[in-house]
């Protein structure tokens, strides 16, 4: 165990493993903890971590975690919290797995946690899309399991959709990893933290797991987008000209286009968000039906980019969803924008994990399982 009776009393100080633009600590420390390192690979990330965070103790190494070497992470720490790159697990990516060139750092995290030895935190997450629950038949999810078993590790995994607390659909698995476990809940084995779909690693017999009694999480959200979307003139420049709105209309199927029109027939103003699909080898427009907006994505290739639709009063607009969104549809509104070009503001935050579901795993689970941690150091 890593925590000693002198820093017991203290905020416990967390690892931040691809800590991107650092969504991760503002969840975190909105729950009382202290990251004292983070590393990323991206320079564009990490100059607006620097940007919203400022100078401090705390260490960002940047480069690749391959590099990164045990006697390089601050010792005395109560958690290591991953969010490792997605790009081969989610179904945007190839799927090649935990092995693959992206996803594979991974290895690397349980490395570092492996050359730490009896220095490793008694605490460790790992986030990721929900498709490593599925890839390679399961296989990456298990393995991800007893690589942590293999450390001392019992772990628990949880499926949030940070719905539950913003107005974006954007469903998320963390596995929780602890070397002094709770005790598992009784009762069903099935929740909206641990659904059907995941009930499968808790019943494998090979697997070291726990399931934490914890509180039921907020209610999905089913509205609030239009409260999120940036204050704007209807004649900003930002919004579509009119060959290039036409363009967007004339792309909608039939369904799609009366969901439109009757928006635009109301007297009441709203916001939709839509994506741009290829359907039938054709690029096509489609427009959310409610009041949330779909899961933001980083900005590589228009495809990915959402768009903000205003109808009502007889009118449609349609522009870009702005980089205030973004980081307000992530629960970070009040993240520095100043000097953040667009597209690395979208990319930022649309690679990111949303703060209020890491302030809720934390505040109810993680704080928790230091505490334990703490008091079986005693």
């Amino acid at each position: 165990m890593s925590i000693t009776a002198e820093t017991a009393t203290e905020a416990p100080r967390a690892l931040e493993f691809f800590a991107g633009i650092g969504l991760a600590r503002m969840g975190l420390e909105k729950a009382g903890f202290e990251v004292a390192w983070a590393n990323d690979y991206e320079p564009s990330k990490m100059a607006m971590y620097d940007a919203q965070f400022g100078v401090s103790h705390h260490k960002y190494a940047l480069g690749d975690v391959s590099a990164v070497k045990a006697e390089d992470l601050p010792k005395g720490t109560s958690l290591a919290w991953a969010s490792s790159p997605c790009t081969d697990l989610s179904l945007a990516g190839g799927r090649a797995g935990l092995n693959g060139q992206q996803s594979g750092t991974f290895w690397h995290f349980v490395r570092l946690l492996k050359e730490l030895g009896e220095q490793r935190p008694p605490v460790a997450v790992l986030e990721n899309v929900v498709g490593l629950a599925t890839s390679h038949n399961g296989e990456d999810l298990r393995a991800a399991v007893r690589a942590f078993n293999e450390l001392g590790y019992s772990v628990d995994v949880l499926a949030i959709n940070a719905r539950h607390f913003l107005p974006q659909s954007r469903p998320r698995i963390f596995l929780v990893a602890a070397q002094t476990p709770p005790e598992s809940c009784g009762g069903p084995q099935e929740s909206e933290l641990r659904p059907a779909w995941l009930r499968w690693v808790h019943a494998d017999p090979e697997l070291v797991t726990h399931r934490a009694p914890l509180p039921d999480l907020p209610k999905i959200r089913t509205e609030g987008l239009g409260q999120l979307v940036e204050t704007m003139s209807p004649h900003d420049e930002r919004w579509w000209d009119s060959e290039r709105t036409d363009a967007f209309t004339e792309s909608l199927s039939p369904t799609q286009r009366e969901r439109v029109d009757t928006l635009i027939s109301s007297e009441t103003v709203r916001f939709r968000t839509a994506y741009r699909r290829t359907r039938h080898g054709k690029p096509v427009w489609e427009v959310r039906a409610d009041d949330i907006s779909g899961c933001l994505r980083t900005a590589r290739g228009g495809s990915s980019k959402q768009a903000v639709v205003r109808l009502g009063r007889n009118k449609l607009q349609v522009r870009w969803m702005t980089p205030l969104e973004y980081a307000r549809l992530m629960g970070a509104g009040d993240y520095n924008l100043s000097k953040v070009r667009n597209n690395q503001a979208l990319f930022g935050f649309g690679d990111a994990v949303a703060v209020p579901a890491v302030t809720w795993l934390a505040e109810n689970y993680l704080t928790p399982l230091v505490k334990q941690a703490q008091h079986f150091d005693k």
